[in-house]
């Protein structure tokens, strides 16, 4: 199982390390989650420089794939060289993004006809591309997933984990991060957030 957590210039720390963090909690052959950005080198928004273990077009064959958000996404989304190169497939790969990231799933077409999240600034963009944003802080249909809110980024871990593998290892990872003294009540939270968009059987293609 691979995972890219699209990550571009300007990105988010919480967005893309957070995810992760969370779902390299999984320890079994061949499972693996990567930063994947168009440029060898990332700058965040707050100036830490990290290396991109995958190139962008390979999302294009991961099982998942995690778009985060940035202070960059509408330059990212404007820009035809860097969008053009991703060719993302709902039938096939489980799609999430949270913040600015869900304009760039609104910009390529993934969310026709489905309702999304994201944060306050980026609301007006992704309503300018013709999706209806909701009020929420997570939302799947299908294969789809998305989220509103930096620590939102918890929620898609949450729903990768328990839609490719079981609620049982989505719990068990968040529950590790959680903070001592409320872990229960930190993941009973998380998951109430997903469970609603979890569908009883996993996609036969993941």
């Amino acid at each position: 199982m691979h995972i890219a957590i699209l990550t571009a210039q300007g990105f988010n720390e919480l967005d893309s390390f957070i995810a992760l963090g969370i779902l390299n909690r999984v320890k079994r052959p061949g499972w693996r989650a990567s930063i994947c950005g168009p440029d060898e080198t990332l700058t965040s928004m707050n100036g830490v420089v990290v290396q991109a273990q995958i190139r962008l077009a390979e999302a294009n064959a991961a099982d998942v794939v995690l778009v985060g958000s940035g202070m960059k996404t509408r330059e990212f989304v404007n820009d035809p060289a860097l969008i053009g190169q991703l060719k993302l497939d709902p039938s096939r790969q489980l799609i999430g993004a949270q913040c600015s990231g869900t304009l760039i799933l609104a910009k390529l077409g993934v969310l026709q006809d489905i309702p999304a999240c994201t944060d306050l600034i980026t609301k007006p963009w992704v309503q300018e591309a013709g999706v209806e944003v909701l009020n929420q802080p997570f939302f799947a249909r299908g294969n789809v997933a998305t989220a509103g809110g930096c620590l939102a980024s918890q929620y898609l871990a949450a729903w990768v984990l328990a839609r490719t593998e079981d609620e049982t290892a989505a719990r068990e990872a968040l529950h590790y991060v959680a903070p001592v003294g409320e872990k229960e009540v930190y993941v009973e939270r998380a998951l109430t957030a997903i469970r609603p968009y979890l569908q009883p059987e996993k996609s036969s293609t993941l």
